[in-house]
C-alpha cells in the first residue's frame, strides 16, 4: 500500500460520498466500554494499537490496518500501551 497523506485520505473518503474527516487520538490504555454512533465510518489506524471489539469478534488493529462500521452498530475499543491514531471518516 502507497504511504497515504491526511489530505489523500480526506479527498478519497469525500469522493466515496463521507462528509466528516477527522483524526482521532486515543490516550495509553484508553477503554471504551460498548457503545454505538450515529453515523457509519471507516478508518485507517496511522499510529499504535487497538483492539475492536464487535459482537463477539475482536480484531487487533495496527498501523496500516482499517475498519468499518455501520451505523447504530454496538461496539467497544481498547487501546494499546502506547495509545493511537486513526484517520476517520464519517457519513452522518
Amino acid at each position: 500500500m502507497n504511504r497515504l497523506d491526511f489530505e489523500d485520505f480526506r479527498a478519497q473518503a469525500v469522493n466515496e460520498g463521507f462528509d466528516e474527516v477527522i483524526e482521532r487520538r486515543w490516550p495509553a490504555l484508553t477503554v471504551l466500554d460498548t457503545h454505538t454512533h450515529p453515523f457509519a465510518l471507516q478508518a485507517l489506524v496511522v499510529d499504535g494499537e487497538m483492539w475492536l471489539s464487535v459482537g463477539p469478534e475482536t480484531r487487533h488493529l495496527a498501523v496500516g490496518d482499517t475498519f468499518k462500521l455501520a451505523r447504530e452498530v454496538p461496539h467497544a475499543e481498547r487501546y494499546g500501551e502506547h495509545g493511537a491514531c486513526y484517520w476517520v471518516a464519517r457519513r452522518n
